[in-house]
Order: C-alpha cells, then structure tokens, then sequence
C-alpha cells in the first residue's frame, strides 16, 4: 500500500514539473521570424515575416533563375529553371526545421529567430 502511494507522488510529481515546463516554453513571446535569402554563402535579402502585410515575390538569378513567394509568416521558392524543381516542390517555409536549398543556384532559404531588442547574448 505504502509502495501505490509512492508511485502515485512520484507520479503527480513529474505531471506537475511537465506541466510548468511546457507553460514555460509555449508562452515564451517571439519578436519575429527572420528569412534571410543565401546565395553563395552571401545573404543577399532578409524579410521579417511577422511584419509582412502584403503577398510580393522578388527574383534571385545566378545560374538559374529562382522566384521567391513571400506572404505573412512563410515564406516558398513559387518556380524556378532548374531541371528537378525540388526547391520549388518542397513549398512553403514557416520555421528553421528545413530551410529550402536550390543547388544549381546556390541557393538557401533559412528561417531564423529575430534578435530580441537590448539583447546582445544569452548564456546557458
């Protein structure tokens, strides 16, 4: 009996430490999303997505000929010359987990955090 009532508080315990855990990282505030656009290891234009009010679309050309959709909180390479398209299939972007790549054009699109204001680093 002694042993149930142990298991149960190690139990509530962790579900306590999970739940404040999980409050903490989903209510942290971000300051915006950066797309920053790489070609050649050069970014050559950057866009807060959170700031976006309006669809454009700007054009990248180097070996091939890359256009970049951008809309409020995405942002996706729309076509492209290349011969495969997997930039161009691989779609819209919102996070950091994937960025999209066009290797013929040498070119990166990576999602980035934006730097918070009166923040130069954060230690761990």
């Amino acid at each position: 009996m002694k042993s149930n009532k142990f298991w149960i508080a190690v139990f509530a315990v962790i579900l306590l430490l999970a739940g404040v855990s999980s409050t903490a990282i989903l209510g942290r505030r971000t300051q915006g999303v950066v797309a920053n656009v790489y070609r050649d290891g050069v970014c050559v234009h950057s866009v807060d997505l959170s700031q976006v009010t309006g669809n454009y679309s700007l054009s990248i050309v180097g070996a091939v000929e890359n256009t970049i959709s951008v809309e409020h909180g995405r942002i996706r390479v729309s076509s492209a010359t290349c011969p495969d398209q997997i930039c161009v299939h691989q779609g819209y972007i919102s996070n950091s987990i994937v960025p999209i790549v066009c290797l013929p054009n040498a070119l990166v699109i990576q999602i980035e955090s934006a730097p918070v204001a009166g923040i130069d680093a954060i230690t761990q």
